[in-house]
């Protein structure tokens, strides 16, 4: 780790959406200019736009004009295209789609280059982002194979919630025949080894939710819970890992069931999302785990119909924020215990 403030690269998402916002109000915050650089990338045209629109005067800052040259005492701004982009906030199009991918692009270059410390990634519109260069369900699927990586976990934190993702940005009808015993384990050990490196745990206990409504009632509603989840839970188990399960989802949110364990891996996309939205919507950040660098994002979308009325909560971007920041501390000074 270098004597300097980690470097914080933050992209702006969909310049149509509430992320030149969120980035604007959350960079507002003298605490984070005190303990990170923070390197924004999308555009100084498209950031005074908004702080016209939203009536934000003091915000200032530097604009990079060669590569890695930063000024650590103030915000840093890349532009990452030169023509001018018609920004209209609250509608969806291909042109902001572009942006949001070039920005995307730049900042994950400078990150492998060794120019950032960590990435914080505002939301992006999936549907117009995609294309040839983008052909990916999301932040998530592209970050894995830009960095090299076999495989990666979707991983939503909060104080006092982790949840993981066996599926990501599936449709729930494929669900079923991908969860196998090889991909269950892979995601368990993305989980426990993230625990271990990204937030100091030392033996992390996990919870396991079951597929099917009861977890399978014994096999009575679907075959997957008894055949496959349990049988990589007992494995495990017999292997001297702290993994239990597979659990009710409803019950084992209900209850608060969760606070009892360090990390909690669900099955799919909404089972795991819903409740850790619920729970941890303000103070709730997305995490890719398995990655040779560091990934945050807030745990919430483009919002275009909020877009540009001065409405959106920072919060989460905050958070992300701050947790890049945490997450990268606990991977370059591995000193604190839980």
């Amino acid at each position: 780790m270098t004597q300097q403030k980690p470097r914080i690269g933050i992209t702006l998402g969909d310049p149509n959406g509430i992320g030149p916002e969120v980035v604007i109000k959350a960079l507002s915050d003298n605490r984070i200019l005190a303990l990170f650089t923070p390197v924004v990338y999308g555009s100084a045209k498209v950031i005074s736009h908004y702080k016209k629109l939203l009536n934000i005067e003091e915000f200032n800052y530097t604009q990079v004009r060669t590569k890695g040259q930063l000024a650590h005492k103030s915000i840093n701004v890349v532009n990452c295209w030169e023509e001018t982009l018609e920004v209209n906030a609250g509608k969806p199009t291909a042109e902001a789609g572009k942006a949001a991918f070039t920005a995307l692009k730049n900042a994950c270059e400078d990150l492998k280059d060794g120019y950032l410390d960590a990435l914080v990634t505002a939301p992006i519109d999936k549907k117009m982002i995609h294309s040839q260069e983008f052909p990916f369900k999301g932040h998530t699927e592209y970050l894995t194979q830009f960095f090299g990586s076999q495989d990666s976990l979707m991983f939503m934190v909060s104080e006092k919630l982790k949840v993981g993702l066996v599926t990501e940005h599936v449709p729930v009808s494929q669900v079923s025949s991908l969860l196998t015993k090889e991909r269950i384990e892979t995601k368990l050990a993305l989980m426990e080894n993230s625990l271990k490196k990204d937030f100091g745990f030392v033996k992390p206990k996990i919870a396991v939710l079951g597929l099917n409504p009861h977890a399978g009632d014994n096999g009575l509603i679907g075959q997957e819970d008894e055949q496959v989840v349990k049988g990589v839970v007992n494995d495990l188990r017999n292997k001297g890992r702290l993994v239990f399960g597979p659990f009710p989802a409803d019950g084992f949110f209900g209850s608060a069931s969760y606070l009892k364990y360090d990390g909690v891996l669900a099955m799919y996309h909404d089972q795991g999302l819903i409740p850790f939205k619920s729970i941890a919507f303000d103070d709730g950040i997305n995490f890719t785990a398995g990655l040779p660098v560091v990934r945050t994002s807030p745990d919430h979308g483009t919002a275009f119909a909020i877009a540009g009325k001065n409405q959106a909560s920072e919060s989460s971007l905050r958070e992300a924020i701050y947790r890049a920041g945490d997450i990268f501390r606990y991977r370059t000074e591995p000193s604190k215990e839980k």
